[in-house]
């Protein structure tokens, strides 16, 4: 089964804007360029990484970084961003796919090995979240076929991400990770971050 991860990966120039109260304006640039990097290189445990880039940088950067890029016309979401990784993932033949946030300070290759691993033991339809620590939120989400569920990513998204499934008979699963739990949005995040490691 071919697996595409898709990695949509903002301006850093714009990323991380709810940080700003803790961190100056080079620090964000970087904890979102770091970031980044951590996602594209744990997305390699899948058998194709496209970066959906909103800007021209994070393109050059992402192609740098051995991903196949996807340059957006303009940014307009996550949820934008997110559909145009996955109608490029179904050009590309793709039986399945993972959003993975691009924000997460922890995650690694295992852990995306292992949902990986863990969703294609499952029967489609099928779509799979790594929830969000607080928010409600959700930081990576499996899809086979890649139109099982449509798209919600935001605040409270867990919840209707696993309405859509019900809605259309799609088995939903929550993926536990704490390798992909921790995102960066907002300054008490920071916090968390110095905690766990």
């Amino acid at each position: 089964m071919r697996t595409w991860v898709v990695v949509p990966i903002k301006d850093f120039d714009s990323a991380k804007e709810r940080l700003r109260p803790a961190l100056g304006a080079k620090s964000r640039r970087a904890l979102a360029r770091s970031n980044a990097r951590l996602a594209v290189r744990a997305a390699a445990a899948g058998d194709h990484v496209l970066v959906v880039a909103g800007a021209e940088e994070v393109a050059e950067l992402a192609a740098a970084w051995g991903a196949d890029v996807l340059l957006e016309p303009r940014e307009e979401g996550q949820n934008v961003a997110a559909r145009r990784g996955i109608d490029r993932a179904i050009q590309g033949g793709a039986e399945a796919v993972l959003l993975l946030s691009s924000d997460l300070p922890l995650v690694t290759e295992a852990a995306v090995r292992k949902l990986l691993q863990t969703a294609g033991r499952l029967p489609a339809p099928v779509a799979v979240a790594a929830a969000a620590t607080g928010r409600g939120g959700t930081n990576a989400l499996y899809l086979r076929p890649l139109d099982a569920i449509g798209l919600h990513f935001g605040d409270e998204s867990l919840i209707r991400f696993r309405a859509d499934a019900e809605e259309r008979g799609v088995k939903f699963v929550v993926f536990h990770s704490d390798a992909m739990a921790l995102d960066v949005d907002e300054p008490a995040d920071l916090a968390r971050i110095r905690s766990a490691v």
